[in-house]
């Protein structure tokens, strides 16, 4: 499966100032073979030390001595490493914390040798890491599920793939790019990205497959609980991995969660979750300027799941056989879908935490969905499932923070436009004048690239 994030490893590679990289993502989004298949495919020769399965390795790394280790490597591999010429990969280095200490000795002894390490539980050995870490010497990209033109791609669709990547607001629209979209895009809510779950598809296009597969994927993932919890922490994680799908787009309450549970112990089991990868969460910001985390809240947010798949799953989503896929949990999962986009979009090397905006007054509640950042503005970006909708939130919050652009995602056609409402009552009212780009959900992926257009011409 071809992953947009080949280029990254491409440039890496040629790089000079190249340093050490570490690739991170949850468990099962494909890191393994996206750094095996770079280096079959770039280099004469790849060298994968497994450190969750050769504890005996461990050893290797206690002295920081780079020339020591790959000579030791090669004799028990039986494998030369040649810099320059070979990659050496370190999988699952969460598993063998002084390895991670041993990469900025990497990057000063031999700056040649490309070395790249992965983990999935990665952020718990970061939490508890007691080395020194190599600062400015080590490098990083984030990987998470395919995104919905990957998995396109996955599928042999690369025209449509192409139509998404060049389309540009205005352009004259094809009916039957839609129609086309609009069916893989119903796939992929039930599908997501996992990459197992696609290439159960592709290999043989039957869903129950991808449901049994999709079911192995949540079970091998509670499996890893005991990795990084108590037993009592472990059964509060389970609790919380069934409720997060049923209040995707809603402000997590944990009385909702479990009325029997202290809300404490609840919410040390969604920090694990997220920690692990399994969940991110979508602070409350005040959104009065960037960045949006300055005025983030630990204490208002919602939560998404790592993959939109996943959560149909645990839902019990069933895929119909027509075009109302939409019609079941069709809010909820048109915003897990948009954010998961969201997320994946910009650039690898740094994490893209998602913020949203809701104000709360008495018979006066505003939220938006999601906010995004262009040029040191802040833009309102609101979901809907359907082809209507009311923008009564976008509106609030265009007024309050006195912007002029917002963005809508629904499933009609693109269009941009200059709207004018007005708010408040007849002895306080207030006009709102706004530019709306509207675009459908598969178009998700591409809202960073389609400001920038707006900004670019002055839209």
């Amino acid at each position: 499966m071809k992953r947009q994030l080949e280029n990254d490893l491409d440039a890496w590679k040629g790089r000079v100032d190249r340093k050490p990289l570490i690739v991170r993502g949850a468990r099962q989004v494909g890191k393994t073979f996206l750094v095996e298949d770079f280096g079959h495919r770039c280099f004469e020769s790849v060298l994968t030390v497994n450190l969750e399965q050769k504890e005996n390795l461990h050893r290797l790394f206690e002295g920081m001595e780079p020339q020591w280790i790959i000579q030791e490597l090669g004799l028990y591999f039986n494998q030369s490493v040649v810099p320059g010429k070979t990659l050496l990969f370190l999988d699952e280095v969460q598993a063998c914390p002084k390895a991670i200490a041993c990469l900025r000795y990497f990057q000063e002894a031999l700056p040649d040798l490309h070395v790249i390490a992965a983990g999935s539980l990665l952020e718990f050995a970061l939490r508890e890491f007691k080395h020194s870490m190599p600062v400015g010497r080590i490098e990083y990209l984030y990987l998470y599920p395919l995104t919905f033109s990957e998995f396109l791609s996955a599928l042999g669709e690369d025209r449509l793939v192409t139509w998404l990547e060049n389309y540009h607001v205005g352009d004259p629209f094809s009916d039957t790019a839609d129609i086309r979209l609009r069916e893989f895009l119903r796939l992929y809510f039930f599908i997501g990205g996992m990459p197992a779950a696609v290439a159960a598809y592709r290999e043989r296009r039957d869903l129950v497959e991808v449901q049994r597969v999709l079911t192995s994927i949540i079970t091998t993932l509670q499996d890893d609980f005991a990795k990084y919890g108590t037993r009592a922490q472990q059964r509060n994680m389970r609790r919380v991995l069934r409720h997060i799908p049923l209040s995707i787009g809603r402000k997590v309450r944990y009385v909702n969660i479990d009325r029997e549970t202290r809300a404490g112990d609840l919410r040390t089991a969604l920090e694990l979750l997220e920690l692990a990868g399994f969940v991110s969460l979508v602070r409350h910001s005040s959104a009065n300027g960037v960045p949006l985390g300055a005025e983030a809240s630990n204490d208002r947010f919602k939560p998404l799941l790592l993959d939109i798949g996943l959560c149909g799953n645990l839902c019990g989503l069933n895929l119909p056989d027509d075009a109302k896929l939409l019609t079941v949990q069709e809010g909820s999962l048109a915003e897990q879908l948009v954010g998961q986009e969201l997320r994946a979009v910009g650039p690898c090397f740094a994490e893209h935490p998602l913020f949203y905006w809701h104000r709360e007054a008495r018979n006066a509640n505003a939220e938006v969905d999601y906010l995004w950042t262009h040029d040191g503005i802040v833009i309102p970006v609101e979901v809907r499932a359907g082809t209507s909708g009311s923008l009564k939130s976008t509106h609030v919050f265009l007024a309050e923070k006195a912007r002029r652009f917002a963005v809508r995602f629904n499933l009609d056609r693109p269009s941009i436009g200059d709207f004018s409402v007005d708010l408040g009552s007849k002895t306080d009212a207030k006009s709102v004048s706004y530019t709306l780009l509207s675009l459908p959900i598969y178009l998700a992926g591409q809202l960073d690239r389609l400001i920038r257009e707006q900004y670019a011409t002055g839209g």
